[in-house]
């Protein structure tokens, strides 16, 4: 009589991924961060583009590990 309700996106676990995602923009962000320290400790060891990248890094990491806990454990959750 009553069909099986199906979920919108799947089996997510969505706790987890929130988790991964912010231990991921964790690491990104330290990379970046460990980078800049070695290669301002060293000078002339890094090159523009490899300081570039590294800064890059660091922007991503703060944005995904912001972001992830917000649209995994937040937005997506409600929207099912």
């Amino acid at each position: 009589m009553f069909a099986p309700t199906m979920q919108r996106y799947g089996d997510l676990d969505y706790p987890t991924l929130a988790k991964r995602g912010f231990l991921l923009g964790l690491g990104l962000f330290a990379l970046g961060a460990l980078g800049e320290i070695v290669g301002h400790a060293a000078p002339g060891l890094l090159s523009g583009t490899i300081e570039t990248i590294l800064f890059d890094f660091e922007v991503i990491g703060v944005l995904v590990g912001l972001l992830a806990p917000l649209i995994f454990g937040i937005v997506l959750p409600l929207t099912e």
